[in-house]
């Protein structure tokens, strides 16, 4: 390219370094710019404003460097350096923009917790919880087979040991249930340990929900299968009516209610019927009116002391072995579900309706559409069901 050299008006070459007629320095004249200089010249985008935070609502810092979440929301200052600058508790998380990061915050005043229980995993409070319950409690004496039951549904939850326990799910839980090989009842001490868990960890704050509560056992209860007690052990129990155990054993033959149920179940009084259930959709929650037979021993029952596994163990099988009916004819051990076996029994020796007798057991009615809808039950008329049911005591 060429140019006019300024002293001489020469036409010159802009690369010569002077004029070859005249000698000015060219060189000097024409310098083109530098790239860098180009682009540092450039006006600089500027910096996207946020609305400013309430005094203690914390801060939202964006962090340098290339981040997935550059974003760090931290609790309000827990003191001031020398200097005047805050000195920052350890961030509660770090978010991918500043509106997350502020939500995030917004949630953590409206129920703040302590950091260091944010990262607390499932070992971690398990550790807690047992210390809680077996140690520190001196107000009540657990068993060992109470203790290792504990130790053993803890071992079966292996594979979420190590995961943090605020961010366990229901999907955790249920996979631990689902793909566990062990019976029913082993899977009920693990569902047991999760709720007791959640218990502990809602009353210390570690979380604010419980989702150990929607865990369901997908696979037939094995304990179903059973026999009824025979008239003569029938006639065994109702002679020793004023035993503490034997009340609650006759109670659960005389209203078909599962071991299980008693430790909710509600008793009107007033109106004479239980409201209560376990298992399925049919059983929850079902009114079943008080036999006449059992009112007097229902007065006395407390379901906030009832445990069914304690009573299973250290109740129910000690009293049967001393009253010598232990064993059926058939030499098989009578277990709680007997009892419900019973009632069934008893329903269809006095003519109970058979419709009513599913309604009062719970079961469901299937694809029978007419009995489903059309086939409701009063609750008197499932008490003149029930009264069908006698009592009969040989001298």
């Amino acid at each position: 390219m060429l140019i006019q050299c300024p002293e001489c008006r020469n036409n010159v070459s802009n690369k010569a370094i002077s004029c070859p007629l005249c000698g000015y320095p060219i060189n000097l004249l024409y310098t083109p710019q530098n790239p860098t200089q180009q682009e540092n010249s450039k006006p600089k985008p500027k910096r996207k404003k946020y609305k400013k935070l309430p005094n203690g609502f914390g801060s939202i810092k964006k962090l340098s460097g290339n981040r997935k979440n550059p974003y760090a929301a931290y609790p309000k200052a827990i003191g001031f350096n020398y200097n005047g600058s805050p000195i920052l508790p350890p961030a509660i998380g770090y978010y991918k923009d500043w509106h997350t990061a502020y939500e995030a915050l917004k949630e953590y005043n409206k129920n703040p917790y302590e950091l260091d229980k944010k990262f607390i995993t499932f070992k971690e409070v398990y550790d807690l919880y047992f210390q809680d319950k077996y140690i520190k409690n001196q107000k009540k004496k657990f068993s060992n087979a109470s203790i290792n039951s504990t130790k053993v549904a803890y071992n079966n939850c292996s594979p979420i040991h190590n995961k943090i326990f605020r961010e366990l799910r229901k999907s955790d839980m249920q996979r631990i249930i689902d793909e566990c090989p062990l019976k029913h009842s082993s899977l009920e001490l693990i569902i047991t340990l999760f709720k007791q868990m959640y218990k502990y960890a809602i009353q210390n704050d570690i979380v604010d929900k419980d989702y150990s509560q929607f865990v369901t056992i997908n696979i037939p209860d094995d304990d179903e299968s059973g026999e009824p007690f025979s008239d003569e052990e029938l006639q065994t129990l109702w002679k020793n009516k004023d035993d503490p155990t034997v009340r609650i054993i006759l109670m659960m033959i005389y209203s078909g209610f599962r071991i299980k149920a008693f430790e909710t179940i509600e008793i009107n009084l007033e109106e004479h019927y239980f409201l209560g259930g376990v298992k399925t959709q049919a059983g929850k929650n079902r009114i079943v009116p008080i036999h006449n037979d059992i009112y007097e021993f229902s007065k006395i029952f407390t379901e906030s002391n009832f445990n069914s596994t304690r009573f299973r163990r250290y109740n129910f099988y000690p009293t049967l072995k001393k009253l010598g009916i232990e064993y059926t004819k058939n030499g098989k051990k009578h277990t709680p579900h007997d009892c419900r076996h019973t009632f069934s029994w008893l329903c269809d020796k006095y003519g109970v309706n058979d419709f009513s007798k599913h309604l009062l057991m719970g079961h469901s009615i299937g694809n029978d559409t007419e009995k489903s809808v059309y086939g409701h039950r009063t609750i008197e008329e499932l008490r003149q069901e029930i009264s069908k049911i006698k009592v009969e005591i040989c001298c």
